[in-house]
């Protein structure tokens, strides 16, 4: 087992990274108010690990109830968020309830928005089975559902009280959704950490393969980078928002066809070359840049371009995006591979090429 912290002062947390961890208790127990847990997942997650977890938890002496929602990014809404404080309150729990997220992204985001506002705050738990949340989105307290005018855009900054991420779990991960995990860990690679971007370049294969050691030095690679940017800043007010690359347009494409037609990593794996076009046309990073970005998705088996919707609805949809401050649209582009920089003040018109040069 491969152990790192968040360091948030009393809100600190560990990510554990191993296999076999769904059966280990004792690394729960510590980090519950009392020893009851309201279990959120899916319909995909549920039939796989829900009762290996319920086992673990009645071993250690912890009540646990569950709440088994629909797969899918279509389902991040209102809607199936108002079935888990349903499931809550109809099984009394109270504010000292642990809520657990058993799943992907999707079940960690309506999990953790849950347990930010359930009674005004319930402590969660993250236990991440898709390779994009357990490089990602477990990590660092963002919580969120959706709207049809933008993705993630109600939601809290909320910390879990322990990641728990068992690589047994990816066994079990379809393909399409490993390679979507793969933009997430290729993305710190481009914004921060050249080295890694250069291990990326040697070991994807052995990634894609599902190669234990890889895995979890992948995992811990990026969680580790995660960890550093989120202990320096929290709710994004400077250096967290470098995590976003390739998510302004990639955001664009999840809501601009429809919320799960596009898988979040491939989005952003198309956002990313869109952010890199539109690096090298500032001259900021050459064409052999470009070109090693592009290889390295496509070596993943992730989309190098777009769908072809209209510019002007890449742009609309831009515009309603989180990062947009004072009306500016605000981008992550690079400088070079492993130094990404926010910048506001990239003509419309450019931004408009780039994105016509990059879908198909």
């Amino acid at each position: 087992m491969r152990s790192l912290k968040v360091s948030l002062g009393e809100r600190s947390y560990p990510i554990h990274i191993g296999r076999g961890l769904l059966d280990r208790g004792d690394l729960i127990v510590p980090h519950l108010k009392k020893p009851r847990v309201a279990i959120v997942t899916n319909d995909v997650v549920a039939p796989l690990y829900l009762d290996r977890l319920r086992t673990t938890l009645d071993a250690v002496g912890v009540a646990s109830s569950a709440v088994i929602l629909p797969d899918g990014e279509v389902h991040k809404d209102w809607a199936t968020l108002n079935r888990v404080y349903d499931a809550l309150l109809s099984e009394r729990c109270e504010r000292s309830t642990t809520l657990v997220a058993l799943g992907g992204g999707v079940i960690g985001d309506m999990g953790g928005f849950a347990a930010a506002t359930y009674q005004r705050g319930m402590p969660f738990i993250q236990i991440p089975t898709t390779l994009l949340s357990q490089v990602d989105s477990s990590v660092g307290g963002k919580t969120a559902i959706n709207h049809p005018l933008g993705k993630n855009m109600i939601g809290a900054f909320y910390q879990p009280r322990l990641v728990l991420a068992d690589i047994d779990t990816l066994d079990t991960l379809p393909d399409r959704e490993l390679a979507a995990g793969l933009a997430e860990v290729i993305k710190y690679g481009l914004i921060r950490d050249g080295e890694f971007f250069d291990w990326l370049e040697g070991s994807i294969e052995r990634l894609g393969a599902r190669d234990t050691d890889a895995l979890a030095f992948a995992i811990e690679r990026s969680c580790a980078n995660k960890a550093e940017v989120v202990a320096a800043d929290e709710t994004e007010q400077g250096e967290r928002a470098l995590l976003n690359l390739g998510h302004t347009f990639g955001h664009a494409i999840e809501a601009g066809m429809g919320y799960g037609q596009w898988l979040h990593g491939e989005a952003v794996a198309a956002g990313a070359m869109m952010a890199a076009e539109l690096s090298r046309r500032l001259g900021w990073i050459g064409a052999d840049q470009v070109a090693r970005i592009r290889e390295i998705h496509q070596r993943a088996r992730l989309p190098v371009t777009g769908p072809a919707l209209p510019v002007d609805r890449y742009l609309d949809l831009m515009a309603g995006d989180k990062k947009v401050e004072g009306g500016q649209l605000r981008l992550v582009l690079l400088r070079a591979i492993g130094k990404a920089v926010m910048v506001g003040d990239v003509g419309r018109d450019e931004i408009a090429a780039t994105i016509a040069s990059c879908t198909r």
